[in-house]
């Protein structure tokens, strides 16, 4: 077997820039603007939405204090679906009001946090996303490199029903499709996938409540977001949205302006910074996720060793220190530390 341990090498490990000082003045502009503060929230490629967010956002909070109205720029693929129940929870006992800002993605489980705000700006690039639930189980199938695969509830119906329909048109007594379909999606997947999609549509419901006391029309919102749209990632532009019936309108040209610069500067920040030092070792740097607000800036930053282990055909992690950093100004001195999450 190959040594697992890093090599000798001098090969000096690259870092991702943090950029504290440039966000934190493109985030006062912006309350300037706004006529309030913002909350930004920031997920790399390889970040999502997770419980240690919850916490993260409690130390932004903090320097915050309570407010009439909080907005929260948005820019996230998804991830986990309580985890924003929480958020929007949290965020809503230090506001009266919360408005999103989303300029570009806001998917799955940020589409999510946009629910539970009481308006949605959004951007000529902005979307928001399907919140249908698919899951990574135990048991869930492989793929080629070996990692388990996300399954969900609209794929398996589809499955299901084109079986049906081309055994029911050729056979008076058609097979049935779960006796083969358990051959590739365990059974007990299948129910998870069925309770995970009554949880989605639940967590809806509970974040509509926030701000619409009509019951019907909080039910006809999540079903549409949960049933209507057959790809998990179909982009809900600004007039779709106003159609099922969000509070979404036309973010300020100025402001979408400001919030692109400082995506772009997040942007820098999580780009990937992988050091190569043989073709089986190597170490990763890059900043996953970001929370921040004036006077204070919290991320979470992947930093490990890595080994391709051939036998098994996947990478495994070595000396893992990632965590959660904390960065904040206190009078006219900027101090940096680690942010302990359990």
């Amino acid at each position: 077997m190959k040594n697992e341990t890093l090599p000798a090498l001098e090969v000096p490990v690259k870092q991702p820039p943090v950029l504290f000082s440039q966000t934190q003045s493109l985030i006062q502009r912006l309350a300037l603007m706004l006529g309030g503060p913002l909350v930004s929230y920031w997920n790399g490629p390889r970040g999502s939405v997770c419980s240690n967010d919850v916490v993260a956002l409690y130390h932004v909070l903090e320097r915050l204090g309570q407010q009439d109205t909080i907005y929260v720029f948005l820019k996230s693929d998804g991830g986990s679906g309580q985890t924003s129940l929480r958020l929007v929870n949290l965020l809503r006992q230090h506001c009266r009001h919360l408005i999103a800002l989303v300029p570009l993605e806001c998917a799955s489980a940020a589409t999510m946090v946009a629910l539970g705000c009481d308006g949605i700006q959004m951007g000529p690039t902005a979307y928001l996303t399907a919140v249908d639930t698919s899951l990574n189980h135990a048991l869930s199938p492989v793929d080629r490199d070996n990692d388990r695969v996300s399954v969900s509830q609209n794929e398996l119906q589809r499955v299901i029903r084109l079986w049906r329909d081309e055994q029911g048109a050729e056979q008076a007594t058609p097979e049935n499709a779960y006796k083969s379909l358990f051959q590739y999606v365990h059974p007990l997947v299948i129910g998870a996938v069925d309770r995970a999609e009554s949880l989605s549509l639940m967590l809806c419901r509970e974040l509509l409540a926030y701000h619409i006391d009509d019951a019907a029309k909080a039910e006809a919102i999540s079903t549409a977001l949960n049933g209507n749209y057959p790809s998990h990632s179909y982009p809900i532009l600004l007039d779709e949205a106003v159609k099922i019936g969000l509070r979404a309108e036309r973010m300020p040209a100025d402001v979408n302006a400001l919030l692109l610069q400082l995506n772009a500067c997040y942007s820098e920040m999580g780009q990937k910074a992988t050091t190569d030092f043989d073709e089986v070792h190597a170490h990763s740097n890059e900043i996953c996720n970001i929370w921040e607000a004036a006077g204070a800036q919290v991320y979470y930053q992947q930093d490990k060793d890595w080994f391709y282990r051939a036998e098994e055909r996947r990478w495994i992690t070595l000396n893992d220190n990632s965590g959660w950093r904390r960065i904040e100004r206190v009078g006219r001195r900027i101090r940096r530390g680690a942010l302990h999450v359990a």
